[in-house]
């Protein structure tokens, strides 16, 4: 069975109501952009293990439950005495672009390169065949943090395990954009694939066009989603545009259309399909996902599934 694990920070969500004002009404959810790459591959059929540190709280225990519900393993998420999730809000204009507004400096998922079992756990990597973080998920550890997960994804890699690095770029979550461009590099030369946008690298790289921001990125696999519904991939088969569909339903709302995208390109990669396919998945999942308001979509609105090919043998990535 392929086995896959991601690692970050799942979060209560606050939800404005359509047409709220201040003081008006909001619903409660929770997410994260590995979380929401999670529930979908755990949807798609894949085996996943989620990697991230929580409270001790009824908030906690309520996440917790709702993973579990929908086929997530939580056996690696360690619970903090006294610690709290963070918080995020969001605010949806009338185009389906979203807002964020973030409370999470003292977040438990901070902590967790910190914990005395952080070393059985990131020994643990080794044992799944793909690694999944996002650029949310350094940069929310501190420096030696990042340092002691990285070195733990490259010994993973020696013994078969794949890593795949998404680049949610989110500039307030970085100190400056010189120790974001250095994480970046690293992560870049360490991944076996690389999910990315024009959208988070512009601002990493400003005045790169589309050629040079692929040639900045040293990943033999590499998908690059552009502002129109398209995307890059470049791969041992070469370099190629796959465009969208048309979407079958208006926007409503684009939060986790990337998140979606990642989990339908990795499950159809993982499944046997070539990257040109799997980008064709990823492009129908994600525009599925925007035409319903939240991260996470209804189940009844899942695209059907396709019957993937036998896997490839794990082996050592090149």
């Amino acid at each position: 069975m392929t086995r896959v694990a991601s690692i970050g920070e799942c979060m209560i969500e606050l939800r404005q109501a359509p047409g709220g004002q201040i003081g008006g009404l909001y619903s409660r959810s929770y997410g994260g952009d590995t979380l929401n790459t999670a529930v979908y591959l755990s949807r798609l059929g894949v085996h996943i293990d989620y990697i991230t540190a929580l409270g001790d709280d009824a908030l906690s225990d309520e996440m917790i439950a709702g993973w579990a519900a929908e086929g997530i393993g939580t056996k690696h998420v360690a619970r903090l005495a006294g610690k709290l999730p963070g918080l995020y809000l969001i605010q949806t204009d009338d185009k389906g672009e979203r807002r964020f507004f973030h409370w999470r400096d003292s977040a438990a998922a901070r902590e967790l390169m910190d914990l005395p079992d952080t070393e059985d756990l990131l020994n643990s990597l080794a044992t799944y065949d793909l690694v999944y973080l996002s650029a949310i998920t350094l940069s929310i550890l501190r420096e030696d943090g990042r340092e002691r997960l990285m070195a733990a994804l490259k010994r993973a890699r020696l013994l078969g395990t794949r890593f795949a690095f998404d680049t949610n770029f989110r500039a307030r979550g970085w100190p400056d954009l010189t120790i974001a461009r250095n994480v970046f590099s690293s992560a870049f030369e360490t991944a076996d694939i690389v999910l990315a946008s024009t959208e988070d690298l512009a601002p990493l790289y400003p005045g790169e066009n589309n050629t040079a921001l692929l040639a900045g990125i040293s990943s033999p696999e590499v998908v690059l989603k552009l502002a129109e519904p398209a995307c890059i991939v470049r791969s041992a088969g070469g370099t190629r545009e796959v465009r969208a569909e048309p979407l079958p339903k208006p926007v409503v709302d684009t939060t986790a259309a990337g998140d979606s995208f990642a989990a339908a390109y990795l499950a159809a990669r993982l499944g046997g399909a070539e990257p040109e396919e799997a980008a064709r998945a990823g492009h129908r999942l994600a525009g599925v996902v925007v035409c319903y308001p939240g991260a996470i979509i209804p189940r009844y609105a899942m695209p059907p599934k396709k019957t993937p090919r036998p896997p490839p043998s794990r082996k050592a990535s090149q």
